[in-house]
């Protein structure tokens, strides 16, 4: 038994927003946005995935909308990769879905919160433990809330979650394994399985159950995210390179001549530590300060 790659846009739609796929995006809504609680009980998908419509390749991110019996507006994205303009594009996306509830003429009153649920595999906030974090309007000081919750916004981290399977305990921590692990499973595990609406997200993410068209258009997709990530890993392999031959000219002007042993562990810098090292050079005035420097914790 294969499945396909739930991260992949298709893969994604298919699974979440497709006309059947009403329970499965309950469970998952309420697993990430209400840590597990039966919180949603209805729903409206919004622009529904039909196989037939499929487009062809576009940029790696994806939105799923739908509609909560509460009223709430839910905006699902999976960014596969930490581009320009991420953080800009999630605040612009939760504010234009909030604006477009109101008609012409139409008053204020109208308007319902918006959710914006992003998944990444990608990390953005320093916390190493914490793979789900909320943000909403609070006062400054006192940490107060507005008065009417309008605009959330909640993001996934994928890969600080790291629990196995033996470990599963909850249903965020069960729907986030999904998220994570469902390509290298190879038949559908028993603490999933018992999880109706995950069982059934499985079963469409089941390859056997795909058409020829279908499994090319992930072929493609995957084709594409993979090509995307090496040109992306080229391009910062070659912006950190830049940068330590910068600082290594700078530390030539500033202290003289450097040795081997001392340019070979300077190469080895990472992005952080090689601007650290950028701003610390201000100080040196010899070799020593360097040596010194490259010895500090």
């Amino acid at each position: 038994m294969r499945f396909i790659n739930p991260k992949t846009d298709f893969a994604f739609k298919k699974i979440f927003a497709s006309e059947t796929s009403k329970l499965i995006l309950i469970s998952f809504l309420n697993a990430l946005i209400y840590q597990g609680n039966p919180t949603i009980q209805s729903l409206q998908i919004l622009n529904p995935y039909q196989a037939g419509l499929v487009s062809g390749l576009k940029e790696s991110y994806l939105d799923v909308k739908a509609v909560l019996d509460s009223g709430k507006i839910v905006i699902i994205e999976m960014q596969i990769l930490n581009v320009a303009g991420f953080e800009k594009r999630i605040v612009y996306n939760a504010a234009k879905a909030y604006v477009e509830q109101l008609d012409i003429g139409a008053g204020y009153t109208q308007l319902n919160p918006v959710i914006g649920l992003t998944i990444m595999d990608f990390t953005l906030f320093p916390n190493p433990e914490k793979y789900i974090s909320r943000f909403f309007f609070k006062e400054e000081e006192e940490l107060y809330s507005y008065p009417r919750q309008e605009l959330e916004l909640v993001f996934v981290e994928l890969p600080k979650f790291n629990k196995p399977l033996h470990q599963l305990y909850t249903l965020t921590e069960k729907w986030i394994f999904f998220l994570k692990n469902t390509p290298s499973l190879e038949m559908i595990p028993e603490p999933l399985e018992i999880v109706p609406e995950i069982q059934q997200a499985l079963t469409l993410a089941n390859r056997a159950n795909l058409t020829r068209d279908e499994l090319d258009e992930i072929e493609k997709r995957e084709f594409f995210l993979e090509d995307q990530r090496k040109l992306r890993q080229e391009g910062l392999e070659m912006g950190l390179q830049r940068e330590r031959d910068l600082v290594m000219r700078l530390l030539v002007r500033k202290v003289g001549n450097i040795d081997e042993p001392l340019r070979e562990k300077i190469q080895q810098f990472s992005f952080e530590e090689i601007e650290r090292l950028g701003e610390a050079l201000l100080e040196f005035e010899g070799i020593e300060d360097l040596r010194k420097w490259l010895k500090s914790p």
